[in-house]
Parts: structure tokens; C-alpha cells; sequence
């Protein structure tokens, strides 16, 4: 997700007259191992979601009519956002988890701000299944005592997600790896001080590459706490645009390798991601990705 525009979130669907919607024909076929009926077994191949904020713009206005194309394109997790309708975009809870079951998906996650409410939020998503609460950014803070502030912050939310028996996790941007405070990088204080048995890590690949640093040595050198992930492609550009992710496949991120290794290291969940378009609308780019995903040997 992106570090600017989420508090002035679109309530309209300006690209609902685009063509959000695609024809059956251009729906995934292939059975996938959650889905209802499925013919797969975990045993062959994985299943792969999408965070819902890469349909920003035209979900608001139609989220059943766009949570059944992702449906139809093969992705079979959900990881939601909360926007001016809440997390469950005025579906409620219950109701949102009902109808994502009804075609053969699953709600996994929410991104949510942690600092309202958020006994209520944890208590909603335990009740329907959900495996996690994720904290979607914090900011570019001013020292690593601000960091280290956020990490008690980490425990405590992570704390009472384990009394209702789901997991809190934190989703990296940029910041947390390309500047150190007194020889100190924000994303390893906020991994060595929160605890491990409280608090996971949601990787933004994208983000960490945006910031510098090398996905795989984080991944590899931190087993265990990686246990989302979003799949984000970053452009060729030069290293200070920040803006710049695109279809997967056409940039520069080696998902071939980096996705089994994160499987490896205990990565439970791949949530597909985009930000920008490239001149494409955002209907193709979620069935250039959802292709691109089945054809990695992990989720094929």
C-alpha cells in the first residue's frame, strides 16, 4: 500500500465505466485448493490472494460485483482495507465473510488502524474466521526511540489479538529501510522489540525494494516472522521514484526465486498488490497478475 493518498480515499468508482467488470470468458477456470469443490489438494499448488486496495477506486461502489471478478480470475484470499465504510464496506462483518465463503474465497486479513477501537475489530475478525489484524503504516517517524515506541505499541495489539485467537501483524513501507538512527534500521528495532509470539511481519516486497534493501536477506534471515506478503512489481526506474509498481512479471523483482523461499521461511499468505497502472486499467492489470501467479510453478 501506499504511504500518500490513503486518508483521502475515493468514495466514488471512477472506473466502474471503464470496464471493471470482465466477461465469463476471461474468468480463471481452473480449480484452486480453497476453493468450494475444489479438485485440488494443498499438496499441489497454493492459492494466492489480493489486497483490495489495489481496486481502491471502484470497490466502494460495487464490492460484490468486484469481490466476483477477483473470484472469477482465480485469486482465492482476500486481504481487505478499512475505508470509509469500515473493513467490511458496509456489509458487515458476518455478512462480508458469508458472501466471500460463497464463491469460494476466504477473508484472511485486514489492514485497520490499530489506534481506534481496536478490542471490537479484533474480537469482529476472530468471530468470522479471520487469521489477521495488520497495522498498514505508521509514517516516517523522527528517531529510533519514535520506533521503539511503535514496538510496545506492536506488543500490545498483538496481545489482544491472542486473546481472541488471531494474529497482528505490520506492513512495511519504504521508510523502515532506507535510513538508520545512530547505526540503527527502524525495520530490525521493530523486529528485535516486538515479540515474536505477538507480532508478525506483512512483507511489501515493492516497498522493501523501493527502500534498498534485498527482500531475500530479510526473508532468509528472518524465519518465521515474515508470514505475509505483498507480491508487488517494481518498475525500471531510477532508485528515488517512489511510484512506480507495475504488472508483475514486467519489472525488476525475481519472484521465481524470491516466493519459495518465503514459502520456506514460513510465509503463509501472497496477497497480489498494484498500485499504479501503466496506462492499463486496473481490470487488466488484476488478470495480468492473477496469470502471472498461475504461472509460477508455486501457485500452478
Amino acid at each position: 500500500m501506499k504511504p500518500t493518498n490513503r486518508r483521502s480515499f475515493l468514495k466514488t468508482a471512477a472506473l466502474l465505466g471503464t470496464g471493471l467488470m470482465v466477461a465469463p470468458q476471461l474468468a480463471c477456470s481452473r480449480p484452486d485448493s480453497e476453493s468450494t469443490g475444489s479438485a485440488a489438494s494443498p499438496a499441489e499448488t497454493l492459492p494466492f490472494g489480493i489486497q483490495l486496495w489495489t481496486l481502491r477506486e471502484a470497490f466502494p461502489a460495487d464490492p460484490r460485483g468486484v469481490l466476483r471478478m477477483l473470484s472469477e480470475l482465480g485469486y482465492r484470499q482476500i486481504e481487505t482495507f478499512e475505508g470509509p465504510q469500515g473493513m467490511y464496506w458496509g456489509m458487515g462483518h458476518t455478512e462480508m465473510q458469508s458472501y466471500i465463503q460463497s464463491l469460494g474465497m476466504k477473508l484472511v486479513a485486514g489492514h485497520c488502524n490499530i489506534m481506534e477501537d481496536f478490542e471490537r475489530k479484533a474480537a469482529e475478525a476472530a468471530e468470522i474466521g479471520m487469521s489477521y489484524l495488520v497495522s498498514p503504516f505508521i509514517g516516517r517517524q523522527g528517531s529510533i526511540d519514535d520506533y521503539k515506541r511503535y514496538a510496545e505499541i506492536f506488543n500490545e495489539r498483538g496481545e489482544i489479538c491472542r486473546r481472541e485467537g488471531i494474529r497482528f501483524a505490520y506492513h512495511n513501507h519504504e521508510y523502515t529501510f532506507d535510513e538508520t538512527f545512530d547505526g540503527q534500521l527502524p525495520q530490525e528495532v521493530l523486529m528485535r522489540d516486538t515479540d515474536p509470539d505477538l507480532v508478525s511481519f506483512e512483507i511489501d516486497i515493492y516497498w522493501v525494494v523501493t527502500g534498498g534493501a534485498d527482500p531475500l536477506y530479510w526473508i532468509e534471515n528472518h524465519p518465521g516472522r515474515f508470514t505475509l506478503c505483498h507480491v508487488k512489481d517494481r518498475a525500471d526506474v531510477a532508485p528515488d521514484v517512489l511510484r512506480a509498481s507495475t504488472v508483475l512479471g514486467t519489472g525488476t523483482v525475481d519472484f521465481k526465486t524470491l516466493l519459495p523461499a518465503a514459502k520456506e521461511n514460513g510465509m503463509e499468505y501472497f496477497f497480489v498488490e498494484q498500485e499504479e497502472y501503466d496506462g492499463t486499467t486496473p481490470t487488466d492489470a488484476v488478470r495480468k497478475n492473477a496469470e502471472f501467479m498461475r504461472s509460477l510453478e508455486l501457485f500452478s
